[in-house]
């Protein structure tokens, strides 16, 4: 791309000016000038240069990052012609979107070559829930529309049970309840959400399993483990539901938690296990039942808390009362 430099910008620096053309920011431009893809009358540009009225700008295409490798495929709980059931690691994005490629769980299934359905949106084919980042567990994946669409009403009818186990800082004061709080961006911070007045009908079901007082810091301060149940599937649901009663999840400083805390207990991402689900098969109507015991790190953090490993009865509650907290 070549551009005569206009009468207007005459004198401007050039990371200035070429931001401003690019409909960019000012370090993006000076990255690109910094690459030598940008010459001044047929020689490499300088950020500070400042520009003369009429003289030539030949701006280079960036040259593409080569694409990473796929991950490899997580552990497959279950396989049929229309659904799969994987245990994600921490670690591991669901699907792609910015600053992730093509380094997904999608791009993994996608390289192993597993169909998925195409679904509704592009960049998410086979995807109808999700768990963040650092978040492991179990997750469900339709791998033909029609399995896409029937998980995709299940879901909305709330007729999928999705268990979870949490660590929280602090105990609530009800042992057992059901948090009914609408959640939508955070005004404050747009990465982040919150409870907002405005915001999308959540839902939570939970349950205080044990609690123990984390020693190694002063004050040694209260933590509990949890079983939680989704009712609704907002993005960052629990780590919102959670934090709005005071008692942010375990290694989870977005939403409140203590870093002191959380280095006690040897964690670097959120306290926050998807164990169990339990849902009729899309297609053949058959039950379908899963439990995904803890990973090794987040039982390592429960030996540093003090609170015992939570069993499966635990994890998995009453898979048929859904008119009260598990």
């Amino acid at each position: 791309m070549k551009v005569e430099v206009p009468a207007a910008a005459d004198g401007q620096r050039l990371d200035v000016w070429l931001a401003g053309h690019l409909g960019s920011s000012r370090s993006q431009a000076a990255a690109r000038i910094d690459a030598g893809q940008v010459l001044l009358g047929g020689t490499r540009g300088a950020r500070g240069r400042r520009l003369r009225a009429g003289e030539v700008v030949e701006v280079s295409a960036p040259v593409p990052a080569p694409a990473s490798p796929p991950p490899p495929v997580p552990p497959i709980r279950y396989r049929d012609e229309h659904l799969l059931v994987v245990a994600k690691p921490a670690g591991l994005v669901v699907h792609p979107g910015p600053g992730h490629a093509d380094d997904t769980l999608v791009d993994a299934l996608e390289a192993e070559g597993i169909p998925l359905a195409p679904g509704t949106e592009g960049h998410r084919p086979g995807i109808v829930h999700r768990l963040d980042r650092g978040t492991s567990g179990l997750l469900l994946v339709a791998c033909t529309q029609e399995a896409f669409l029937g998980l995709t009403a299940a879901l909305a009818a709330r007729q999928v049970a999705r268990r979870y186990l949490a660590v929280v800082v602090g105990v609530p004061e009800q042992p057992r309840g059901r948090i009914e709080a609408p959640i939508g961006r955070d005004p404050g911070e747009r990465t982040r959400f919150a409870v907002v007045a405005e915001g999308r009908h959540a839902s939570t079901r939970y349950r205080v399993l044990a609690t123990a007082s984390v020693g190694g810091i002063e004050p040694r301060r209260q933590v509990a483990s949890l079983a939680c149940e989704l009712d609704t599937g907002r993005t960052h649901q629990l780590r919102v539901h959670l934090a709005a009663l005071g008692t942010p999840i375990l290694g989870d400083p977005t939403y409140g938690a203590p870093a002191a805390v959380s280095r006690a207990a040897g964690l670097d991402r959120p306290f926050l296990h998807a164990g169990a689900i339990g849902l009729d098969h899309p297609v053949t109507g058959a039950r379908l039942e899963f439990y995904e015991p803890l990973p090794d790190d987040l039982r390592t953090a429960l030996e540093h808390t003090g609170l015992p490993v939570a069993d499966r009865q635990q994890v998995l509650g009453r898979w048929h009362d859904r008119d009260t907290a598990t």
